[in-house]
């Protein structure tokens, strides 16, 4: 377990940065391994990393592949992960982390969602 630096110590800016950073990402570490991802938060994730439009099938073997997340044993994880998808995105609008960009591939809507 991390112990909380005395930020005030920090002799400048760039340091004090430094150690909020670290500590993020280990707040972040912590909860994504205190809780396993859902298949929607995974490919929100997958997505950001890639860049560039995918296909629910294709989300799903970068997820597997990274860790991220696996099917429970379903016979259509892609079917399932584009039926959410496209649920976030009609019920969430503008604030979903998703964009339909065409006909079956979907982009992140922001860099690391």
């Amino acid at each position: 377990m991390l112990s909380r630096p005395n930020l005030s110590m920090a002799t400048d800016a760039a340091t004090r940065d430094a150690w909020g950073a670290v500590l993020s990402l280990a707040i972040f570490a912590s909860v994504i391994i205190a809780k396993r991802l859902s298949a929607l938060d995974a490919a929100a994730i997958v997505l950001a990393k890639s860049g560039k439009p995918m296909k629910a099938k294709d989300m799903i073997e970068a997820m597997a592949s990274q860790g991220l997340w696996s099917s429970p044993g379903g016979k259509t994880p892609e079917a399932t992960l584009y039926a959410a998808v496209i649920r976030e995105i009609a019920t969430k609008k503008h604030e979903a982390r998703f964009k339909k960009h065409d006909r079956g591939l979907f982009i992140a809507t922001h860099e690391g969602a």
